[in-house]
Protein backbone atom coordinates (compact mmCIF):
# COMPACT_ATOMS: atom_id res chain seq x y z
CA UNK A 1 0.00 0.00 0.00
CA UNK A 2 3.31 2.13 0.53
CA UNK A 3 4.44 2.07 -2.61
CA UNK A 4 0.84 2.70 -4.37
CA UNK A 5 0.59 6.12 -2.18
CA UNK A 6 3.83 7.52 -3.56
CA UNK A 7 2.42 8.51 -6.87
CA UNK A 8 -0.14 10.69 -4.75
CA UNK A 9 2.62 12.12 -2.63
CA UNK A 10 4.40 13.22 -5.79
CA UNK A 11 1.08 14.95 -6.91
CA UNK A 12 0.56 16.32 -3.87
CA UNK A 13 4.16 17.67 -3.89
CA UNK A 14 3.53 19.18 -7.14
CA UNK A 15 1.24 21.09 -5.98
CA UNK A 16 3.59 23.13 -3.68
CA UNK A 17 6.47 24.68 -6.01
CA UNK A 18 9.89 24.97 -4.38
CA UNK A 19 9.40 27.83 -2.84
CA UNK A 20 13.48 29.53 -2.46
CA UNK A 21 12.29 33.16 -2.40
CA UNK A 22 11.60 33.33 1.08
CA UNK A 23 14.84 31.99 2.46
CA UNK A 24 15.69 33.44 6.33
CA UNK A 25 18.22 33.08 8.34
CA UNK A 26 16.58 30.16 10.75
CA UNK A 27 16.97 32.78 14.02
CA UNK A 28 19.17 34.95 15.62
CA UNK A 29 19.38 37.33 19.23
CA UNK A 30 16.36 38.83 18.14
CA UNK A 31 14.29 35.86 17.80
CA UNK A 32 11.82 35.85 20.56
CA UNK A 33 8.21 33.92 20.69
CA UNK A 34 4.85 34.52 22.02
CA UNK A 35 2.59 32.10 23.27
CA UNK A 36 -1.13 32.79 22.79
CA UNK A 37 -3.99 31.80 22.22
CA UNK A 38 -5.85 33.29 19.33
CA UNK A 39 -9.01 34.59 21.82
CA UNK A 40 -6.60 35.97 24.39
CA UNK A 41 -7.28 39.68 23.66
CA UNK A 42 -11.28 40.58 22.91
CA UNK A 43 -12.81 43.76 22.47
CA UNK A 44 -15.75 44.04 21.44
CA UNK A 45 -17.29 44.53 17.70
CA UNK A 46 -13.87 43.39 16.54
CA UNK A 47 -12.51 39.65 15.60
CA UNK A 48 -10.33 38.35 18.07
CA UNK A 49 -7.58 37.63 15.74
CA UNK A 50 -7.30 41.38 14.73
CA UNK A 51 -7.47 42.26 18.38
CA UNK A 52 -4.45 40.13 19.63
CA UNK A 53 -2.44 41.60 16.18
CA UNK A 54 -3.69 45.04 17.38
CA UNK A 55 -2.23 44.53 20.66
CA UNK A 56 1.03 42.49 19.86
CA UNK A 57 1.57 45.40 17.18
CA UNK A 58 1.16 48.12 20.48
CA UNK A 59 3.08 46.37 22.77
CA UNK A 60 5.08 43.68 22.38
CA UNK A 61 6.36 43.37 18.55
CA UNK A 62 9.43 45.72 19.67
CA UNK A 63 10.61 42.45 21.53
CA UNK A 64 8.57 39.71 20.38
CA UNK A 65 9.21 39.06 16.63
CA UNK A 66 7.61 35.70 16.51
CA UNK A 67 3.95 33.78 17.74
CA UNK A 68 2.80 31.09 18.37
CA UNK A 69 -0.61 30.62 17.76
CA UNK A 70 -2.21 27.73 19.41
CA UNK A 71 -4.56 26.21 17.33
CA UNK A 72 -7.44 28.48 15.92
CA UNK A 73 -9.53 25.62 14.18
CA UNK A 74 -13.31 24.47 14.92
CA UNK A 75 -12.79 22.85 17.87
CA UNK A 76 -14.78 20.62 20.82
CA UNK A 77 -12.70 20.50 23.69
CA UNK A 78 -9.48 20.92 25.09
CA UNK A 79 -9.54 24.86 24.44
CA UNK A 80 -8.79 24.08 20.58
CA UNK A 81 -6.68 20.61 21.00
CA UNK A 82 -9.81 18.74 19.83
CA UNK A 83 -10.27 19.65 16.25
CA UNK A 84 -13.00 18.97 13.70
CA UNK A 85 -11.75 20.97 10.78
CA UNK A 86 -7.83 21.39 10.15
CA UNK A 87 -8.71 23.67 6.85
CA UNK A 88 -11.18 26.33 8.36
CA UNK A 89 -10.71 29.43 11.33
CA UNK A 90 -13.18 29.21 13.80
CA UNK A 91 -15.51 31.86 13.14
CA UNK A 92 -15.28 32.75 16.98
CA UNK A 93 -11.78 34.21 16.15
CA UNK A 94 -11.73 35.22 12.31
CA UNK A 95 -10.83 34.10 8.87
CA UNK A 96 -7.66 33.00 7.26
CA UNK A 97 -6.92 36.36 6.01
CA UNK A 98 -6.63 37.32 9.65
CA UNK A 99 -4.57 35.24 10.17
CA UNK A 100 -2.10 35.50 7.31
CA UNK A 101 -2.19 39.31 7.87
CA UNK A 102 -0.81 37.73 11.20
CA UNK A 103 2.10 35.94 9.53
CA UNK A 104 2.51 39.10 7.66
CA UNK A 105 3.52 41.38 10.46
CA UNK A 106 5.39 38.28 12.53
CA UNK A 107 7.26 35.09 12.57
CA UNK A 108 4.39 32.82 12.78
CA UNK A 109 4.29 29.47 14.71
CA UNK A 110 1.14 26.89 14.35
CA UNK A 111 -0.22 23.84 15.32
CA UNK A 112 -0.52 20.01 13.31
CA UNK A 113 -2.32 18.43 16.06
CA UNK A 114 -1.18 15.00 14.15
CA UNK A 115 -1.77 12.08 17.16
CA UNK A 116 -5.57 12.87 16.84
CA UNK A 117 -8.81 14.77 15.85
CA UNK A 118 -12.01 15.46 17.64
CA UNK A 119 -14.65 12.50 17.71
CA UNK A 120 -17.02 15.09 16.05
CA UNK A 121 -15.01 15.82 13.17
CA UNK A 122 -16.26 14.78 9.60
CA UNK A 123 -13.25 12.63 9.52
CA UNK A 124 -14.63 10.44 12.07
CA UNK A 125 -17.99 10.58 11.36
CA UNK A 126 -16.99 9.41 7.66
CA UNK A 127 -14.72 6.62 9.21
CA UNK A 128 -17.73 5.54 11.46
CA UNK A 129 -19.82 5.69 8.47
CA UNK A 130 -17.86 3.85 6.28
CA UNK A 131 -17.56 6.13 3.34
CA UNK A 132 -15.40 5.41 0.53
CA UNK A 133 -12.12 7.65 1.13
CA UNK A 134 -12.36 7.39 4.80
CA UNK A 135 -10.88 4.14 5.47
CA UNK A 136 -8.02 3.08 7.97
CA UNK A 137 -8.23 6.41 9.50
CA UNK A 138 -8.79 6.11 12.92
CA UNK A 139 -6.79 3.26 15.27
CA UNK A 140 -8.63 0.86 17.07
CA UNK A 141 -7.54 -2.50 19.06
CA UNK A 142 -9.95 -5.02 20.43
CA UNK A 143 -10.81 -4.47 24.00
CA UNK A 144 -9.30 -7.60 25.85
CA UNK A 145 -5.61 -6.40 24.48
CA UNK A 146 -3.20 -6.01 26.60
CA UNK A 147 -1.88 -2.70 26.72
CA UNK A 148 -0.20 -2.63 30.16
CA UNK A 149 2.59 -1.43 28.46
CA UNK A 150 1.86 1.61 26.82
CA UNK A 151 2.83 4.64 28.53
CA UNK A 152 -0.20 7.09 29.87
CA UNK A 153 -0.42 10.78 29.59
CA UNK A 154 -3.83 10.53 31.22
CA UNK A 155 -5.55 7.93 33.68
CA UNK A 156 -8.68 7.44 31.70
CA UNK A 157 -9.13 4.20 30.19
CA UNK A 158 -7.05 3.79 26.82
CA UNK A 159 -9.50 2.88 24.78
CA UNK A 160 -13.35 4.33 23.91
CA UNK A 161 -16.21 2.58 22.18
CA UNK A 162 -17.98 4.01 19.54
CA UNK A 163 -20.82 2.72 17.42
CA UNK A 164 -20.06 2.39 13.85
CA UNK A 165 -22.11 0.98 10.60
CA UNK A 166 -20.85 -1.96 10.96
CA UNK A 167 -20.54 -2.11 14.86
CA UNK A 168 -18.65 -1.16 17.66
CA UNK A 169 -15.33 -0.23 17.17
CA UNK A 170 -12.84 0.38 20.48
CA UNK A 171 -10.84 3.74 19.48
CA UNK A 172 -7.36 4.49 20.70
CA UNK A 173 -8.29 7.99 22.61
CA UNK A 174 -4.99 8.82 23.87
CA UNK A 175 -5.65 12.38 25.37
CA UNK A 176 -9.18 12.06 25.99
CA UNK A 177 -12.58 9.94 25.06
CA UNK A 178 -13.40 13.38 22.04
CA UNK A 179 -9.96 13.22 20.92
CA UNK A 180 -9.77 9.97 18.66
CA UNK A 181 -6.25 8.58 17.07
CA UNK A 182 -5.29 8.94 13.25
CA UNK A 183 -3.76 5.46 12.35
CA UNK A 184 -0.54 5.74 10.67
CA UNK A 185 -0.30 2.26 9.30
CA UNK A 186 -2.34 3.70 6.28
CA UNK A 187 -0.68 5.85 4.21
CA UNK A 188 -3.58 7.45 3.15
CA UNK A 189 -3.71 9.22 6.43
CA UNK A 190 -0.50 10.19 6.64
CA UNK A 191 -0.80 11.38 2.66
CA UNK A 192 -4.14 13.71 4.24
CA UNK A 193 -1.73 15.19 7.24
CA UNK A 194 0.60 16.13 4.83
CA UNK A 195 -1.64 17.88 2.63
CA UNK A 196 -2.37 19.99 6.20
CA UNK A 197 0.28 20.42 6.53
CA UNK A 198 1.39 21.84 3.11
CA UNK A 199 -1.31 23.85 3.00
CA UNK A 200 -0.35 25.69 6.66
CA UNK A 201 3.19 26.22 4.53
CA UNK A 202 1.62 27.74 1.92
CA UNK A 203 -0.18 30.45 4.01
CA UNK A 204 3.30 31.88 5.50
CA UNK A 205 3.88 30.75 8.40
CA UNK A 206 6.88 30.27 9.42
CA UNK A 207 7.00 27.60 12.00
CA UNK A 208 4.91 24.17 12.05
CA UNK A 209 4.79 22.76 15.87
CA UNK A 210 4.09 18.91 15.66
CA UNK A 211 1.54 18.47 18.32
CA UNK A 212 1.82 15.32 20.76
CA UNK A 213 3.88 13.96 18.20
CA UNK A 214 5.75 11.04 20.29
CA UNK A 215 2.07 9.23 20.43
CA UNK A 216 2.28 9.17 16.75
CA UNK A 217 2.61 5.56 16.28
CA UNK A 218 1.33 2.95 17.92
CA UNK A 219 2.35 -0.57 19.09
CA UNK A 220 0.14 -2.99 21.62
CA UNK A 221 3.29 -4.58 22.67
CA UNK A 222 5.56 -1.42 23.69
CA UNK A 223 5.34 1.74 25.47
CA UNK A 224 4.02 3.48 21.94
CA UNK A 225 5.93 6.46 22.98
CA UNK A 226 8.34 7.68 19.88
CA UNK A 227 8.69 4.54 18.25
CA UNK A 228 11.15 3.80 15.33
CA UNK A 229 8.26 4.66 12.83
CA UNK A 230 7.02 7.70 14.44
CA UNK A 231 10.87 9.14 13.64
CA UNK A 232 10.10 7.98 10.24
CA UNK A 233 7.24 10.18 9.79
CA UNK A 234 8.66 13.12 11.55
CA UNK A 235 11.36 12.62 8.35
CA UNK A 236 9.11 12.06 6.09
CA UNK A 237 7.34 15.25 6.63
CA UNK A 238 10.35 17.07 7.32
CA UNK A 239 11.42 15.99 3.46
CA UNK A 240 8.63 17.30 1.90
CA UNK A 241 8.92 20.81 3.74
CA UNK A 242 12.45 20.50 2.41
CA UNK A 243 11.44 20.39 -1.17
CA UNK A 244 8.41 22.65 -1.02
CA UNK A 245 8.77 25.24 1.48
CA UNK A 246 12.65 24.73 2.74
CA UNK A 247 12.34 27.72 4.76
CA UNK A 248 9.57 26.56 6.76
CA UNK A 249 10.87 24.86 10.51
CA UNK A 250 9.30 21.64 12.12
CA UNK A 251 9.37 21.81 15.88
CA UNK A 252 8.32 18.88 17.92
CA UNK A 253 6.55 18.83 21.38
CA UNK A 254 7.55 15.67 23.19
CA UNK A 255 7.59 16.14 27.07
CA UNK A 256 9.66 13.04 27.69
CA UNK A 257 12.86 12.80 29.18
CA UNK A 258 15.90 14.71 28.21
CA UNK A 259 17.12 11.85 25.63
CA UNK A 260 14.10 10.93 24.13
CA UNK A 261 13.00 14.48 23.64
CA UNK A 262 16.48 15.55 21.72
CA UNK A 263 16.15 12.63 19.66
CA UNK A 264 13.61 14.20 17.49
CA UNK A 265 16.31 16.42 16.10
CA UNK A 266 17.10 13.36 14.46
CA UNK A 267 20.21 10.89 14.72
CA UNK A 268 22.25 12.87 12.56
CA UNK A 269 20.56 16.10 13.76
CA UNK A 270 19.69 17.47 10.27
CA UNK A 271 16.62 14.47 9.14
CA UNK A 272 14.29 15.88 11.88
CA UNK A 273 12.85 19.05 13.61
CA UNK A 274 14.59 22.04 13.41
CA UNK A 275 13.77 22.69 17.28
CA UNK A 276 12.82 20.90 20.56
CA UNK A 277 11.65 22.39 22.93
CA UNK A 278 13.82 22.43 26.63
CA UNK A 279 11.21 20.89 28.82
CA UNK A 280 13.68 20.22 31.77
CA UNK A 281 14.10 23.71 32.26
CA UNK A 282 10.77 24.96 33.78
CA UNK A 283 10.40 22.23 36.99
CA UNK A 284 14.27 22.50 37.20
CA UNK A 285 14.08 26.41 37.36
CA UNK A 286 11.12 26.38 39.52
CA UNK A 287 12.48 23.63 42.02
CA UNK A 288 15.70 26.25 41.89
CA UNK A 289 13.53 29.16 43.30
CA UNK A 290 11.58 27.41 45.24
CA UNK A 291 15.01 26.28 47.53
CA UNK A 292 17.76 28.99 46.76
CA UNK A 293 19.97 26.18 45.37
CA UNK A 294 20.77 26.35 41.95
CA UNK A 295 23.02 23.35 41.85
CA UNK A 296 20.77 21.23 40.29
CA UNK A 297 20.11 23.40 37.63
CA UNK A 298 23.67 24.50 36.80
CA UNK A 299 24.82 20.83 37.24
CA UNK A 300 22.49 19.81 34.09
CA UNK A 301 22.61 23.37 32.23
CA UNK A 302 26.33 22.66 31.82
CA UNK A 303 25.37 18.79 30.75
CA UNK A 304 23.37 19.94 27.82
CA UNK A 305 25.16 19.45 24.33
CA UNK A 306 24.74 21.74 21.95
CA UNK A 307 22.50 20.88 18.90
CA UNK A 308 24.18 20.42 15.63
CA UNK A 309 24.33 23.53 13.14
CA UNK A 310 20.98 24.49 11.57
CA UNK A 311 19.06 23.26 14.85
CA UNK A 312 18.13 24.81 17.98
CA UNK A 313 16.07 23.98 21.81
CA UNK A 314 12.97 26.61 22.26
CA UNK A 315 13.30 27.23 25.97
CA UNK A 316 10.34 28.33 28.10
CA UNK A 317 8.65 28.45 31.69
CA UNK A 318 5.55 28.77 31.16
CA UNK A 319 2.69 27.35 28.22
CA UNK A 320 -0.78 26.64 28.24
CA UNK A 321 -0.47 23.10 29.33
CA UNK A 322 1.25 23.75 32.36
CA UNK A 323 4.61 22.38 33.84
CA UNK A 324 5.43 18.32 32.97
CA UNK A 325 7.49 16.47 35.31
CA UNK A 326 8.26 13.63 33.10
CA UNK A 327 11.51 15.69 31.57
CA UNK A 328 13.34 15.41 34.93
CA UNK A 329 13.26 11.84 35.51
CA UNK A 330 16.67 11.13 36.43
CA UNK A 331 17.58 14.63 37.25
CA UNK A 332 15.91 15.21 40.14
CA UNK A 333 14.78 12.94 43.18
CA UNK A 334 10.99 11.91 44.06
CA UNK A 335 11.43 14.36 47.95
CA UNK A 336 12.54 17.17 44.92
CA UNK A 337 9.38 16.13 42.80
CA UNK A 338 6.93 15.89 45.64
CA UNK A 339 7.99 19.67 46.98
CA UNK A 340 7.30 20.98 43.52
CA UNK A 341 3.74 19.34 43.85
CA UNK A 342 3.60 20.31 47.56
CA UNK A 343 4.22 24.06 46.48
CA UNK A 344 1.91 23.84 43.44
CA UNK A 345 -0.47 22.73 45.88
CA UNK A 346 0.31 25.92 48.70
CA UNK A 347 0.62 28.39 45.60
CA UNK A 348 -3.86 27.46 44.24
CA UNK A 349 -2.64 25.59 42.05
CA UNK A 350 -3.68 21.69 40.47
CA UNK A 351 -1.53 18.22 39.83
CA UNK A 352 -2.60 16.64 36.80
CA UNK A 353 -1.84 13.17 37.09
CA UNK A 354 -0.94 9.88 34.80
CA UNK A 355 -1.32 6.06 35.10
CA UNK A 356 1.92 4.60 35.07
CA UNK A 357 2.60 0.64 33.95
CA UNK A 358 2.29 -0.54 37.63
CA UNK A 359 -1.54 0.52 37.81
CA UNK A 360 -0.62 3.78 40.02
CA UNK A 361 -0.91 7.47 39.72
CA UNK A 362 2.15 9.53 39.38
CA UNK A 363 2.39 13.39 39.49
CA UNK A 364 2.45 14.51 35.72
CA UNK A 365 2.17 18.01 35.12
CA UNK A 366 1.90 21.47 37.32
CA UNK A 367 -1.02 23.89 36.41
CA UNK A 368 -0.42 27.03 37.55
CA UNK A 369 0.28 30.41 36.49
CA UNK A 370 4.18 30.48 36.68
CA UNK A 371 4.15 34.08 38.75
CA UNK A 372 1.89 32.06 41.26
CA UNK A 373 4.48 28.97 41.20
CA UNK A 374 7.39 31.00 41.58
CA UNK A 375 6.56 33.65 43.83
CA UNK A 376 6.50 30.73 46.75
CA UNK A 377 6.00 32.09 50.04
CA UNK A 378 7.93 35.35 49.26
CA UNK A 379 6.31 38.84 50.40
CA UNK A 380 4.67 41.27 47.69
CA UNK A 381 7.55 43.29 47.41
CA UNK A 382 10.05 40.08 46.23
CA UNK A 383 7.12 37.95 44.22
CA UNK A 384 8.17 40.29 41.26
CA UNK A 385 11.86 40.13 41.70
CA UNK A 386 11.78 36.71 42.03
CA UNK A 387 9.52 36.07 38.42
CA UNK A 388 11.88 38.22 36.59
CA UNK A 389 14.98 36.59 38.06
CA UNK A 390 13.15 33.49 36.92
CA UNK A 391 13.08 34.64 33.29
CA UNK A 392 16.79 36.41 33.13
CA UNK A 393 17.89 32.43 33.69
CA UNK A 394 15.30 31.64 30.51
CA UNK A 395 16.60 34.40 28.30
CA UNK A 396 20.21 33.91 29.06
CA UNK A 397 20.75 30.33 28.31
CA UNK A 398 21.39 28.84 24.83
CA UNK A 399 18.02 28.97 22.35
CA UNK A 400 15.01 30.74 21.27
CA UNK A 401 13.00 32.04 24.32
CA UNK A 402 9.05 31.47 24.45
CA UNK A 403 6.68 33.26 26.55
CA UNK A 404 3.42 32.79 27.68
CA UNK A 405 1.54 35.32 27.54
CA UNK A 406 0.47 35.27 31.53
CA UNK A 407 4.18 35.22 32.22
CA UNK A 408 4.24 38.84 30.40
CA UNK A 409 1.27 39.96 32.82
CA UNK A 410 2.17 37.98 36.21
CA UNK A 411 -1.32 36.76 35.87
CA UNK A 412 -2.57 35.07 38.99
CA UNK A 413 -4.14 32.16 39.11
CA UNK A 414 -7.81 32.00 37.68
CA UNK A 415 -9.96 29.35 39.45
CA UNK A 416 -13.15 30.38 37.85
CA UNK A 417 -11.56 29.41 34.28
CA UNK A 418 -10.44 26.22 35.65
CA UNK A 419 -14.10 25.05 37.65
CA UNK A 420 -16.09 26.75 34.25
CA UNK A 421 -13.83 24.20 32.25
CA UNK A 422 -13.82 21.48 34.61
CA UNK A 423 -10.28 20.98 33.34
CA UNK A 424 -7.25 22.00 35.88
CA UNK A 425 -5.44 23.43 33.03
CA UNK A 426 -7.76 26.14 33.04
CA UNK A 427 -6.37 28.42 35.67
CA UNK A 428 -3.57 28.97 33.60
CA UNK A 429 -5.36 29.89 30.58
CA UNK A 430 -7.27 33.27 31.39
CA UNK A 431 -8.46 35.16 28.43
CA UNK A 432 -8.51 39.35 28.54
CA UNK A 433 -11.92 39.22 27.99
CA UNK A 434 -12.02 42.97 27.72
CA UNK A 435 -8.36 44.49 26.66
CA UNK A 436 -9.30 47.97 27.90
CA UNK A 437 -8.67 46.95 31.29
CA UNK A 438 -5.13 45.33 30.52
CA UNK A 439 -4.47 47.99 28.38
CA UNK A 440 -5.29 50.22 31.86
CA UNK A 441 -2.91 48.03 34.13
CA UNK A 442 -0.26 48.45 31.65
CA UNK A 443 -0.46 52.26 31.78
CA UNK A 444 0.18 52.26 35.04
CA UNK A 445 3.75 51.93 35.75
CA UNK A 446 3.32 50.11 39.51
CA UNK A 447 0.67 47.56 38.20
CA UNK A 448 2.05 44.14 38.56
CA UNK A 449 1.39 43.63 34.89
CA UNK A 450 3.33 46.65 33.94
CA UNK A 451 5.97 45.51 35.98
CA UNK A 452 6.56 42.37 34.86
CA UNK A 453 6.18 43.36 30.81
CA UNK A 454 8.82 46.28 31.76
CA UNK A 455 10.67 44.52 33.20
CA UNK A 456 11.16 40.80 30.62
CA UNK A 457 11.17 43.46 27.94
CA UNK A 458 14.10 45.31 29.03
CA UNK A 459 15.66 41.89 29.43
CA UNK A 460 14.54 41.21 26.13
CA UNK A 461 15.59 44.25 24.74
CA UNK A 462 19.65 43.51 26.42
CA UNK A 463 19.66 40.10 24.16
CA UNK A 464 19.23 42.18 20.90
CA UNK A 465 22.36 44.06 21.35
CA UNK A 466 24.85 41.28 21.26
CA UNK A 467 25.47 38.70 19.17
CA UNK A 468 26.43 36.63 22.24
CA UNK A 469 22.69 35.81 22.28
CA UNK A 470 22.51 34.10 18.97
CA UNK A 471 20.88 30.90 19.66
CA UNK A 472 23.85 28.91 18.04
CA UNK A 473 26.30 31.04 20.16
CA UNK A 474 28.35 29.28 22.69
CA UNK A 475 27.95 28.28 25.80
CA UNK A 476 29.24 28.09 29.42
CA UNK A 477 27.89 27.24 32.64
CA UNK A 478 30.14 29.33 35.65
CA UNK A 479 31.54 27.83 38.85
CA UNK A 480 29.71 30.27 41.11
CA UNK A 481 28.21 29.96 44.72
CA UNK A 482 25.34 27.40 44.80
CA UNK A 483 22.84 30.08 44.98
CA UNK A 484 23.69 31.43 41.69
CA UNK A 485 23.22 30.55 38.15
CA UNK A 486 26.13 31.77 35.92
CA UNK A 487 26.05 32.26 31.98
CA UNK A 488 28.52 33.22 30.13
CA UNK A 489 27.71 33.40 26.10
CA UNK A 490 30.08 34.20 23.33
CA UNK A 491 28.56 35.08 19.91
CA UNK A 492 30.18 34.29 16.04
CA UNK A 493 31.67 37.64 16.21
CA UNK A 494 34.09 37.03 19.27
CA UNK A 495 31.49 39.02 21.88
CA UNK A 496 31.35 37.80 25.39
CA UNK A 497 28.06 38.45 27.90
CA UNK A 498 27.38 37.34 31.07
CA UNK A 499 24.37 36.52 33.20
CA UNK A 500 24.06 36.40 36.85
CA UNK A 501 21.25 35.15 38.41
CA UNK A 502 20.50 34.97 42.33
CA UNK A 503 18.05 32.64 42.89
CA UNK A 504 17.49 32.99 46.64
CA UNK A 505 16.65 35.30 49.50
CA UNK A 506 20.34 36.34 50.59
CA UNK A 507 22.58 38.40 49.13
CA UNK A 508 25.70 36.33 47.47
CA UNK A 509 29.04 38.45 45.96
CA UNK A 510 30.57 37.09 43.04
CA UNK A 511 34.13 37.69 42.68
CA UNK A 512 36.39 37.71 39.96
CA UNK A 513 33.94 40.14 37.37
CA UNK A 514 35.05 40.72 34.22
CA UNK A 515 34.84 45.01 33.59
CA UNK A 516 31.90 45.22 31.35
CA UNK A 517 28.74 47.47 30.85
CA UNK A 518 26.02 46.03 33.69
CA UNK A 519 22.52 46.30 33.49
CA UNK A 520 19.57 44.37 35.85
CA UNK A 521 18.24 45.18 39.54
CA UNK A 522 19.33 44.08 43.11
CA UNK A 523 23.37 44.47 42.57
CA UNK A 524 25.97 46.58 43.32
CA UNK A 525 29.64 46.54 42.20
CA UNK A 526 32.72 46.66 43.76
CA UNK A 527 36.32 46.27 41.47
CA UNK A 528 36.07 43.23 39.95
CA UNK A 529 33.04 41.71 42.02
CA UNK A 530 28.86 42.17 42.37
CA UNK A 531 27.24 41.30 45.12
CA UNK A 532 23.46 40.15 44.37
CA UNK A 533 20.64 40.81 46.37
CA UNK A 534 17.98 38.73 47.21
CA UNK A 535 16.85 37.29 43.87
CA UNK A 536 18.93 39.73 42.34
CA UNK A 537 20.35 39.80 38.74
CA UNK A 538 23.40 41.23 36.89
CA UNK A 539 23.56 41.11 32.77
CA UNK A 540 27.43 41.91 31.82
CA UNK A 541 26.85 43.09 27.87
Amino acid sequence: MAAKAEPDIASLLDLHHPDHGNQIQPWNERDAWLITYPDQFQRGGESALRTLRHFYDTHLSDVLNGIHLLPFFPWSSDDGFSITDYTKVDERYGTWADVESIAEHSRLMIDVVANHLSSGSDWFAGWLEDRPGFEGLFRTAEPATDLSRVVRAREHPLLTRFESASGPRWVWTTFSADQVDLDYRDPRTLLRVLEVLLDYAKRGVDMIRLDAVGFLWKDETTASLSLRETHLVVQFLRACLDVTYPHVLLITETNVPHAENVSYFGADGEREAQAVYQFPLPPLVLHTFLTGDASALSEWAASVDPPSEGTTYLNMLATHDGVGLRPIEGILDRDAVDRLVAATTQSGGEVNRRQVVDGESSPYELNATWFDLVRGSSTDSDAMARHLASHAVLLGLRGVPAIYVHSLFATKNDQGTAARSGEARGINRHKFVDVAKLESQLAEPLSEAAGSLRGISNMLRWRQTSRSFDPEAGQRILDLPRQVVGIERTGPDGSVARVYVNTSPETVRVDNVPGSEVRGWRWSDQDSRIELGPWGAAWLL
